[in-house]
């Protein structure tokens, strides 16, 4: 069982929904905010995109020698490239996310940027590099979307992997490297997200409009 917060009057009450329900409603909201995402037309996506990059600059404070991942866009989402030509500016260095190539797998490990990169069974292009950062050694993560809560509630694509790669955040309170943002429109945020067990909330979330410390962060 999955829950939600009631928005009514009993405002902290609990309730109980079947996973079906639960899949049913994030599918539905996943479908919304795609159709949103797809309707911002090539010049206002560039900038947002490079407005996010600033407003991420200003409030994380990117500097040389952090180790930063972050992703190559698909699909709509908030493009992240001017943040990757920031970041490596401030002398950052930049990991992209790789999804391992066993076709029954779903782990994800991190790998330095450079050189061509390969699109995977996914349509996203990922770096070839052999050397490997495990998660917990990474300073920042900026993490695509598709919606969000000021909880720090992602709604993802479904596959998992971001949640996979972080779980151990879960178990070891102590550890909370690294940070987790989110990148994204402004519109993706919703009012409420009901989490799984499983899901792996973010520290705060950059916009084209700002940045949102989330509660739980």
């Amino acid at each position: 069982m999955l829950w939600f917060e009631s928005n009514g009057s009993h405002r902290h009450r609990r309730v109980a929904l079947p996973d079906s329900t639960l899949r049913t409603a994030r599918g539905e909201l996943r479908a919304r905010l795609r159709a949103q995402r797809r309707a911002v037309s090539p010049a206002q996506r560039a900038l947002a995109a490079a407005r996010a990059a600033r407003n991420a600059d200003r409030s994380l404070h990117l500097a040389a020698g952090k180790r930063i991942a972050v992703y190559t866009a698909v699909a709509g989402e908030l493009d992240a490239a001017p943040l990757i030509a920031l970041a490596q500016h401030r002398g950052c260095r930049i990991y992209l996310p790789r999804i391992d190539r066993r076709q029954s797998s779903r782990s994800m490990r991190f790998v330095e940027l450079g050189g061509e990169l390969r699109e995977n069974r996914y349509g996203i292009g990922e770096p070839e590099g052999a050397a490997t950062l495990p998660a917990r050694w990474l300073d920042l993560v900026f993490l695509p979307l598709v919606g969000f809560d000021s909880r720090g509630v992602r709604l993802g694509t479904g596959g998992g992997f971001y949640d996979r790669a972080f779980a151990y955040r879960q178990l070891r309170s102590l550890w909370r490297r690294p940070r987790l943002v989110g990148f994204a429109y402004a519109f993706q945020q919703v009012a409420s997200l009901s989490a799984a067990p499983h899901d792996v909330l973010m520290d705060a979330v950059v916009t084209d409009e700002g940045y949102v410390q989330c509660t739980t962060g």
